[in-house]
């Protein structure tokens, strides 16, 4: 191993290199992570297009101590190289998806148990150095083992499908139920993949864009464009007025909620799943007359991690048509820049390359 590395190193608004930095070593509680692939999420194209936003700029993370400038990538897996002290239950050459949140563990959620919402939470690669490089040191808490039959490839898809694995948890849904998914994104495709590995196998997507119901479809997902289909009424007919028994916005958008809330059924969920980058005209009537409700989803546990990795084993993820590895050199032209123009649906960052 080297003493420095190539990384993708993100300084601002549309300020992003590849530069060549120290490797960082494990502290207490940590490991070095070779990294294997890393995703582009769409939490980074808003950092790169219009941040800083969430990324920490001047003012230190209080769980990381860091700040701008920082290595992006928080969508990883790889192999571990070393072993920090404090370390128990982790060797070099085990193979790992990592799940990326800095927790205080003394706030009202995290001593509920629900993390994932901590009043101080962080990502690494966000509030921390992260895995858009050849190495990356994370506490040995975020560590989940990759089996035999799971690929890097896919180990780094782990988080965005645990994002969307969570989505579904909170929906109570069964087997033989209906559910919708709006938008055909790698959120709204990882839901979908999520919804059929429990055995909810009536799932319709709801999609404007031809090439994504096209890459979906692919998947064997039965779709509709909102444009030419009256969705809710399509809905009513298929179940005889009982509608939906949950919707998932994956698409954030305003047409996207307003026709899942005149979808679901009485006293059934809307999960709202998306990024909203700006405040959205909501028919609250619909709830009240209904008393369905919308729900909110954040990130991710460890056990939502834990299902996804069975579910890959199982070989329920299918990753065809709509997944593209790149090399790190091309970070910004064929990931950055291609994913905002809408080419490019899922990019899995390689530094080997």
């Amino acid at each position: 191993m080297t003493d420095t590395m190539q990384a993708a190193v993100y300084r601002g608004r549309r300020s992003l290199s590849v530069e060549e930095v120290p490797v960082p070593a494990p502290r207490y509680g940590e490991v070095l992570v070779e990294v294997g692939f890393n995703g582009i999420c769409g939490t980074d194209l808003h950092e790169f297009f219009a941040g800083p936003i969430f990324v920490p700029d001047g003012v230190p993370h209080p769980l990381t101590d860091e700040a701008m400038p920082l290595v992006m990538g928080h969508e990883f897996s790889g192999t571990i190289r070393e072993v920090g002290a404090g370390v128990t239950g982790w060797s070099a050459g085990d193979r790992v998806a990592v799940e990326p949140v800095y927790r205080c563990g003394e706030c009202a959620p995290c001593r509920a148990g629900h993390y994932n919402i901590c009043q101080k939470i962080g990502f690494h690669g966000l509030m921390s150095d992260g895995g858009m490089a050849r190495y990356t040191t994370v506490p040995a808490y975020m560590l989940h083992r990759l089996p035999d039959s799971v690929s890097l490839e896919l180990g780094a898809l782990v988080e965005p499908m645990s994002v969307a694995y969570h989505a579904t948890t909170l929906a109570d849904l069964n087997p033989g139920d209906t559910a919708l998914v709006f938008g055909a994104g790698p959120i709204g495709i990882g839901v979908f993949h999520a919804l059929r590995g429990q055995g909810i196998e009536n799932t319709l997507v709801v999609e404007p864009s031809a090439t994504r119901r096209a890459a979906i479809e692919r998947l064997g997902a039965r779709t509709v464009d909102p444009a030419d289909v009256d969705v809710a009424a399509l809905v009513a007919d298929e179940t005889r007025g009982a509608m939906a028994d949950a919707a998932f916005d994956a698409a954030g958008v305003a047409a996207a909620v307003r026709t899942a809330l005149g979808s679901v059924g009485a006293r059934r969920p809307v999960v709202a799943v998306a990024i909203y980058e700006t405040p959205l005209e909501t028919p609250l009537l619909e709830l009240v007359m209904h008393e369905s409700r919308i729900q909110g989803s954040l990130c991710y546990t460890g056990s939502d991690f834990e299902a996804v990795i069975a579910l890959m084993a199982e070989g329920k993820y299918d990753t065809t048509g709509w997944v593209e590895a790149i090399a790190l050199g091309d970070v910004v032209a064929e990931g950055f820049e291609s994913l905002h123009r809408g080419e490019k649906m899922k990019v899995l960052v390689d530094p080997a390359r």
